[in-house]
Order: C-alpha cells, then sequence, then structure tokens
C-alpha cells in the first residue's frame, strides 16, 4: 500500500529556514504523516535538511525538482537525493511558453530523456507534474496524452493531480487507472467552490472530489507514495488542513 506523505509546498511559509522547517516537520509528524515530499525549500544545506526530518522521524519520499537545475546541475540534484535517501523526483513545472505545443512536446522529449536516464542510472525515478493547462487540446487530444503516448519507451513517470485534473476538465479516476503502471507518485488535492464561484483548492473531503472512486482506482495501481498537498489555504491553518486530510483520508480507508 502507498505511504501517505504531506507535499511541503503546502507549508512553503515554513520551509525557507532550519528553524522554521524543524517546526514544520514536528507538527506534520504529530499530525500522522510520516512522509514529505520536498518541494519550494529555500537555501538550505541538504544536510542540514537530511538531519531536521531524520529527528523528526519522516523520511522524504520524493522530491520536486526545478527544471533548470535538472537541465543544469544534473550532478549536484543526484547528490542531494543520496544526502535525503530519496529514490523519486519530479519536475513541478516546465514552461508551458516554450513546450505547450506538438513542437514543445518534441523539443522536451528530446531535453527530458538523457535526464531521465541519468537519474535511473542512479537509482532515481523521475515524473512529470501536470497542471490544468495539459489538457488543452492538439490534434485532437491534449497534451498529457501525447506526452504519455511518446514518452511510453522512455522511463518516464506521470505524476497526477486529483485537483488539476478537474481543472482541465478531466476524470481523476480515469487518468490514475490509464498511467498508474508508471505513476510512482501521487498528488491528492480537493477542489471546492466559494460562494461567489471561485474554484478553490480544499482540504480532502472539504470538496466535491468522488474521493471512494479515486482512491480506489489508486489503490489497484503500484503507487509508492500518496502526497497531500493544498496550495492555498485561504486565511485557514494549512496546518489544520493537512489534518482534516489525513482524518478524512484514514475514515475513507476505514470504509
Amino acid at each position: 500500500m502507498a505511504e501517505l506523505g504531506v507535499q511541503m509546498f503546502t507549508l512553503r511559509r515554513w520551509t525557507q529556514d532550519v528553524e522554521a522547517l524543524r517546526y514544520a516537520l514536528a507538527r506534520v509528524h504529530e499530525i500522522g504523516y510520516r512522509t514529505i515530499q520536498a518541494s519550494a525549500f529555500g537555501p538550505m544545506a541538504v544536510e542540514d535538511v537530511a538531519q531536521a526530518v531524520s529527528e523528526a522521524g519522516l523520511t522524504v519520499g520524493a522530491t520536486h525538482t526545478p527544471w533548470t537545475r535538472l537541465c543544469s546541475e544534473l550532478d549536484e540534484v543526484i547528490r542531494e537525493h543520496r544526502v535525503l535517501s530519496c529514490e523519486h523526483t519530479a519536475v513541478g513545472m516546465i514552461p508551458k511558453e516554450t513546450y505547450l505545443s506538438l513542437d514543445g512536446l518534441d523539443q522536451f522529449l528530446v531535453e527530458v530523456e538523457p535526464i531521465v536516464q541519468r537519474l535511473n542510472e542512479a537509482g532515481i525515478s523521475f515524473s512529470y507534474h501536470h497542471h490544468h493547462h495539459e489538457f488543452q487540446h492538439f490534434d485532437g487530444q491534449s497534451w498529457l496524452s501525447h506526452l504519455v503516448e511518446r514518452s511510453d519507451a522512455i522511463p518516464l513517470g506521470i505524476e497526477i493531480d486529483t485537483h488539476w485534473v478537474v481543472a482541465g476538465g478531466a476524470d481523476p479516476a480515469a487518468w490514475i487507472r490509464r498511467v498508474g503502471h508508471r505513476m510512482p507518485l501521487l498528488h491528492l488535492k480537493d477542489f471546492s467552490l466559494s460562494e461567489s464561484d471561485e474554484r478553490r483548492f480544499a482540504a480532502l473531503g472539504q470538496g466535491n472530489m468522488n474521493w471512494d472512486e479515486i482512491l480506489k482506482a489508486a489503490g489497484e495501481q503500484p503507487i509508492d507514495y500518496y502526497f497531500v498537498e493544498q496550495d492555498r489555504c485561504y486565511g485557514e491553518d494549512p496546518f489544520e488542513c493537512l489534518r482534516t486530510s489525513f482524518d478524512f483520508f484514514q475514515e475513507v480507508e476505514r470504509r
């Protein structure tokens, strides 16, 4: 069964220095999570991050690594993952003005293949994390569909994000079933509407997602980690939002 963790972008206010990070990690452990996806970290030595994570009783299940670093600092990225004892990374976003077209997809596939191969040789999986814009259609199907079909020959993982699938007008459970065989990481993120009809991020169970079906689909796949993420909390305490998500996930799992 996949391990449940926190995508630390949710807590980015506390990820800019080691002292604040230690506080955040202790709170994450207290809620009940045991692993994190490192993301949006400030300029801290990776050794200090690894020590803080270990002292909190957590692990780094995965990271998000900026595309620029993957392209220009890959040796250092690999070293950092070894220090963190981390076997998974993903790119959080690539510039859509460069890559969001079929020609751009061709360029991305050429550029990403040697990165994937190097990471795999180092024992690190690499996944593509999408947003909603990858569901724009080109030649009759979404950019993300083209990516999945045309990258099948290389070991590129797909990190599905449930919120962004819905924002793109698609079905999270269907996408999980489609690419679950190549998906070590899954983002669990709810989707709600405000009183003023604004699309909002929400704690799990506080929006309109069909979580029974989503988690059923996920449970059928060889996924290593589920990461809870809430990009914005709209004035609510992010730790309490993560607690709400944790409690909801436990409730659904008991059904």
